[in-house]
Order: structure tokens, then sequence, then C-alpha cells
């Protein structure tokens, strides 16, 4: 049974699906603490690189950043070893295609200029599983997409919006993860706030009862979700701004280059 964001709980075995109950009493065993943060925007420097290089899968890609801060908030990285920063690296990439069923060979996810060898990629993933508890099922926000749409279906009856609103949701919580502003939150918490930023692009108009009937949910603290959202269309803002930049450069380069012909 192949791995599932959705279900993370679900049972190799039996493939029973996890209660709700159970993943919110469980999601802070797969959070980060703030020890992460000094060398996490390279690290995820380093993984986007791979990514993009190698072609990998965005959800191996979230899960692959998932181990790799929950180990570091348990084990504490020397600084001044730039080449163990990238064993790490590799090492949770090398665990994430393992537990999405998308293998790649070594070679594929080595870092240019920081080549190791099988054993000690190995080795390294071994030091990663016991320091996460070898809990790799890890609970991440996808977990509780469904619940918190699921408390909205009276306002978003139909299938094919429901479904927009989960990709959307699921695009805002792709980009939040790269951003180390969302570290601290609860994986709910920034389900819960990826649901009602979305539904404000998609739904404006169910807006106010789509977000009334997710923060009235029992397991999640509202004054927590308006912050968490609070930063997500912050990033939202940047994000816009920084493609009308992209625009406008191409433009004036578009421009620039008809001119002197």
């Amino acid at each position: 049974m192949e791995f599932d964001l959705e279900d993370p709980l679900a049972s190799f075995e039996e493939q029973q699906n996890c209660s709700i109950s159970e993943l919110f009493a469980c999601e802070s065993d797969h959070m980060p603490t703030q020890n992460c943060i000094s060398f996490r925007c390279e690290a995820v420097s380093l993984i986007s690189q791979v990514q993009f290089s190698s072609n990998l899968d965005p959800l191996g890609t979230y899960l692959a950043i998932n181990y790799l801060d929950r180990f570091v908030s348990r084990r504490e990285i020397k600084k001044g070893k730039p080449w163990f920063l990238r064993l790490i690296v590799i090492s949770c990439l090398s665990l994430a295609s393992k537990m999405t069923n998308t293998p790649f060979p070594i070679s594929d996810l080595q870092i240019e200029g920081c080549m190791f060898e099988a054993g000690t990629i190995q080795k390294m993933e071994n030091l990663i599983l016991g320091a996460l508890e070898w809990r790799m099922r890890s609970i991440t926000p996808f977990s509780f997409l469904h619940f918190f749409i699921s408390l909205a279906e009276i306002e978003l009856k139909d299938p094919s919006s429901k479904q927009a609103l989960k990709e959307r949701a699921s695009e805002i919580i792709f980009n939040a993860h790269y951003d180390i502003k969302f570290v601290g939150f609860k994986p709910s918490t920034v389900a819960a706030s990826a649901l009602i930023c979305a539904s404000g692009e998609l739904f404006p108009q169910q807006f106010s009862t789509v977000r009334a009937s997710i923060v009235a949910c029992d397991y999640i603290d509202e004054d927590t979700v308006s912050r968490c959202f609070s930063l997500m269309q912050e990033m939202k803002r940047m994000e816009a701004k920084d493609s009308a930049f992209d625009y406008d450069t191409s433009f004036i380069s578009t421009e620039t280059s008809v001119s002197t012909v």
C-alpha cells in the first residue's frame, strides 16, 4: 500500500482510514521546532534544485522537507560543514522517494559538488529514521483537507467546487512549506488557513460562511488560524508582486531588443 499524504495513518495490513481525532491527537509529534531555522533556507533551496533537475514529484519533495525539519529539530547540526547538510538533504529526498513509491537512482539524487557513496547515504537514512522514531508516515496539512472541506459542504455542495477548493488550497500549502514563517503552525492550522484563503479567491460570496464553518471546529484555535491566514495573504501579495516584476522585466527586455534591431 503506497503512502498517502491525505491518509497517513492508514494501516498497511488492514488498509483502514484513521479517524480525524487520531490525526489531531498526533499532529504535534510530526512538527518541527524552531531549532531548524538557522540553515533551513539553504536546505530548502538545495531540495528545490534537485526537484527541478530530477523532476521529482512535488509530494515527495514536500515529504523530504518535512523529514528534514523534524530531523534537525531533534539533532543538533554543527555549523561549518556544508557537506553534512547536503548529505542530510540527499538522504531525506531518498527516504521520501521510497515512501511515495517513486524510486530514483542514488546518482540522480546527488547534488553538484557533493558525491556520496550509497553506504554513506544509507547510514544517514538510518540516523534520520532513528531520530524520527520511524514515524515516516508524516501528518501534514494535506491530511486535514477532506475533513475541513466536509465542514463547508453546506456552502459548497457542487463536487467540482470542492475539488477546485482542494486543489487551490494544496497549491497554497505547497508554497507555504517553503516559507520559514509557517514552521511553527500545526498542520491542521495550515490546512484550515489555506482553505479559507482559497475560498476567498474562488468563492468570495461564500467566504464568510466557509470561514465560519471551519473556525467553529473544536480542534483548532481561531486566533492562531487568523494569524496563519494573514501570513498566507501576505505571501500571496508578495508572489503577485514578484510575478508583476518578472512581467515588467520581460516587457522591458523585449522592448529593448526590438528597439535595437
